[in-house]
C-alpha cells in the first residue's frame, strides 16, 4: 500500500526538502491551501485534502481537515483488524506521516490586535491532527519541528523511523499543544477581565526554552531558561549586547536588579514609580515631588540589593550606590533606570561586575565596555509587568500577585510627626526595602540606602546590621550627620528596633504596623523623641 503524508504548515522552512524526499520515495502527499500551492510551485505532486475527504473547504477555511477521512486515517491502529476493516468499509486510507505547525498565535497575541482578530489565529484543525497522530505514534510519524525533518528522512532511508524517535516526536506534539492551549487560555481569561489577578482552576503557563544553561545555582545542578510565548516580560524583551552567556544565578539577580531599578520609574517606558497612586492618595501635597521618574541605580548581589540610590543624575546615583557597600558590589549586577552615559561607564569600568543593565547606552559607554569582554551588557526596553509571581515547590507551584502596592495608609502614630524633609527618604526606603530579603531593614540618607540589613531570622539583627553599616558608610563619605530615616519591611514585635534606631541617630521610622505589641514601639519612640508612621502594607520577601 502506498504511504501517505499530510503536510500543512504555516512556516515553510525545510518543507520542500522533506516533501521532495517523500515524493521521490513513492509517498503520496496530501496538503491544503498555502502549503499545497508552495509545494506545487516546486513541482512536487500534491493531492488536495478535499479529494481525500470528498468535502470542500468551508467557513473561510475553518473546516478543512476536521473530517473522519483524515482522523480515521490517523487514528486507525494497523495491528487491529477491526480498525483496518472499518477503513476499507468507509473507503478511507491510512495517513502515515503528519507534518503540521500551527497558526502563529504566540506572535499574534503580542501584536496588539483586537479580540476578534486575535481569535482568528487560534488553530483548531492543526492541533486536532497533531493530537490524533501523536496518540497513534506507533503507526504515524508526527512532525512539528523543522529540526526533526533530517532525522526523519535518515530513518526512512534506513528502513523506518525507530520507535523511540516516534515516541519522542509524539511527546513534542503534546509539549507544543499544551503551551499553545495555555497561551490561548491565558489570553481569553485575562483579556478585558476586570480582575487580571484571578486564579483559575488550572494554572495556564506557556513557556518556550530560550537557552540551555551551563548549570543551575551550583555546578552539579542542570538548568535552562524559559520565557513566555504569549507576552515578552521584561527579561524576554531584553537584548544582550556583549559578554558571556547568562547563568542561572545571573538571570535571577538580573530579574531582581531590574525590578528594583524600575520601582522608581522607567522614563523610556513611561512607567511610573511603584505605588505612585498610593502616594497621590495619601500625601496629595507630596504628589508633585513624587511623580515623574527618578534616576535610580541599584546593585544586587546574591539576589538582594547591596546598594540602591536616587540621584539628580546617574553619576550621582551610582556614587551613592557604590558607597553603600563597596565590597559586596564586586562581582555583582548594576541596574540603571536611565541611559548609561560614558562618564558612568568609566566609573563602572573600575571594578568587576557580572552584568550592567539599562534601557539604553551611549555609544561611548559601549565602546568602553568592549574592553571587558566577559561583562554582560543588557539593553532592557521595558519594565516588569507580570501580574503574577510563581515559586516552584515540590509537587506544585505557589502563585501570587506581584507586589506593586506601596502604602495602604499613612498613620502618624507618635507624638512627633515626620518633618516634610524626611518624606522623600521615607518613600524611598519603603520602595527599596521591598526588594531586600526578609527580615529587612534599610537605613536611608539623601534618598540613598546607607545601610541594608536583610535575610536575618529576627528583626533586631537586621536592624543592627543596617545601622552599623550606615555608621561606617556615613563616616567614610558623607557630611558626618547620621541618617534620619529607617524603613522596615514588617512590624516591630518589640521596642528593641526603635531603641537601637534612636541610639544610632535615627529620627523617623516607617513600618507597616499591626503587631499586638505596637504600643511598646510607639511608647519607645515617644520616649526617645522619634516620629513613626504606619503604612499598613507589609513587604515580606522570602
Amino acid at each position: 500500500m502506498k504511504k501517505r503524508a499530510l503536510i500543512s504548515v504555516f512556516y515553510k522552512d525545510g518543507i520542500v526538502e522533506l516533501a521532495e524526499y517523500l515524493s521521490g520515495a513513492g509517498w503520496e502527499i496530501v496538503s491544503t491551501g498555502g502549503t499545497s500551492k508552495h509545494l506545487q510551485e516546486h513541482r512536487i505532486p500534491v493531492t488536495d485534502v478535499s479529494a481525500v475527504t470528498g468535502f470542500p473547504e468551508c467557513l473561510d477555511g475553518r473546516v478543512k481537515t476536521l473530517h473522519p477521512a483524515i482522523h480515521a486515517g490517523l487514528l486507525a491502529r494497523r495491528d487491529t483488524a477491526s480498525h483496518m476493516e472499518t477503513l476499507t468499509q468507509q473507503g478511507f486510507s491510512t495517513i502515515d506521516l503528519v507534518c503540521v505547525n500551527l497558526y502563529p498565535f504566540f506572535e499574534k497575541v503580542q501584536a496588539g490586535l483586537s479580540l476578534d482578530e486575535t481569535v482568528e489565529f487560534i488553530d483548531i484543525g492543526g492541533p486536532a491532527m497533531l493530537r490524533s497522530a501523536a496518540k497513534n505514534f506507533r503507526d504515524v510519524i508526527v512532525l512539528t519541528d523543522t529540526a526533526d525533518y533530517a532525522e526523519t528522512i535518515e530513518g526512512l532511508k534506513a528502513g523506518d523511523v525507530p520507535a523511540a524517535f516516534r515516541k519522542r516526536l509524539a511527546g513534542k506534539v503534546f509539549n507544543l499543544t499544551s503551551a499553545y492551549d495555555a497561551a490561548v487560555s491565558r489570553y481569553l481569561l485575562e483579556t478585558g477581565s476586570p480582575e487580571p489577578a484571578a486564579y483559575p482552576a488550572y494554572w495556564p503557563q506557556s513557556l518556550k526554552k530560550a537557552q540551555g544553561l551551563r548549570y543551575g545555582e551550583n555546578s552539579h545542578q542542570s538548568a535552562a531558561f524559559y520565557i513566555n510565548t504569549d507576552r515578552p516580560g521584561a527579561l524576554g524583551s531584553m537584548e544582550q549586547l556583549q559578554g558571556k552567556e547568562l547563568s542561572y544565578n545571573n538571570i535571577r539577580d538580573l530579574d531582581l536588579a531590574w525590578k528594583a531599578a524600575c520601582a522608581f520609574g522607567l522614563p523610556s517606558d513611561n512607567t511610573p514609580p511603584q505605588g505612585e497612586e498610593d502616594v497621590a492618595r495619601l500625601l496629595p501635597e507630596y504628589t508633585l515631588a513624587a511623580s515623574g521618574t527618578q534616576v535610580c541605580c541599584a546593585a544586587v548581589k546574591h539576589n538582594t540589593p547591596c546598594g540602591i540610590s536616587l540621584g539628580r543624575n546617574l553619576g550621582e546615583a551610582y556614587a551613592k550606590t557604590f558607597a553603600c557597600d563597596p565590597v559586596s558590589i564586586f562581582g555583582g549586577i548594576l541596574a540603571s533606570n536611565v541611559c548609561i552615559d560614558r562618564g558612568t561607564a568609566e566609573k563602572l569600568g573600575e571594578l568587576f561586575l557580572e552584568i550592567v543593565v539599562a534601557p539604553e547606552f551611549e555609544e561611548g559607554a559601549l565602546e568602553l565596555f568592549k574592553v571587558k569582554k566577559n561583562l554582560r551588557v543588557i539593553r532592557a526596553p521595558s519594565a516588569p509587568r507580570e501580574y503574577h509571581e510563581c515559586v516552584s515547590v515540590d509537587g506544585g507551584l505557589l502563585v501570587q500577585s506581584a507586589n506593586r502596592k506601596l502604602l495602604e495608609k499613612w498613620d502618624v502614630v507618635t507624638k512627633a510627626a515626620p518633618p516634610p524633609a524626611d518624606i522623600p527618604d521615607m518613600l524611598f526606603g519603603m520602595r527599596a526595602v521591598s526588594y531586600v530579603k526578609s527580615n529587612a531593614i534599610v537605613v536611608v540618607k539623601d534618598r540613598a540606602a546607607v545601610g541594608i540589613g536583610g535575610g536575618e531570622t529576627n528583626r533586631i539583627w537586621a536592624a543592627e546590621l543596617a545601622l552599623n553599616r550606615s555608621a561606617r558608610v556615613i563616616a567614610a563619605g558623607h557630611d558626618g550627620a547620621p541618617a534620619r530615616v529607617l524603613a522596615s519591611d514588617a512590624f516591630f514585635p518589640f521596642p528593641d528596633v526603635a531603641e537601637a534606631a534612636a541610639a544610632a541617630g535615627i529620627k523617623t521610622i516607617i513600618q507597616v504596623g499591626g503587631s499586638n505589641n505596637d504600643n511598646l514601639s510607639i511608647e519607645a519612640c515617644d520616649r526617645l523623641g522619634l516620629a513613626m508612621v504606619f503604612t499598613g502594607t507589609r513587604h515580606f520577601k522570602h
